[in-house]
């Protein structure tokens, strides 16, 4: 597990330095790649992560959030 929780740290943190330069993960608008890693982004303090260490990843899920037509996933 430790080995895991390794992974999915610097998974955030290259994450993070990715959109310290841009909103978007391709481009200049939203694309299927910010989709696909909002699915579990979105949720990884639920996993046990912090977000906290992490302010561009936290400013790109408000602003996948804000994007008109946004459905909450809910449980």
């Amino acid at each position: 597990m430790p080995g895991k929780r390794a992974a999915g740290v610097a998974a955030l943190k290259l994450m993070d330095e990715h959109l310290a330069s841009r909103a978007w993960f391709v481009g200049d608008a939203p694309s299927v790649a910010d989709i696909c890693l909002y699915a579990y982004t979105h949720v990884a303090e639920e996993g046990g992560f912090v977000l906290e260490p992490f302010p561009a990843v936290r400013a790109w899920i408000a602003r996948v959030e804000g994007l008109k037509g946004y459905i909450p996933i809910t449980a």
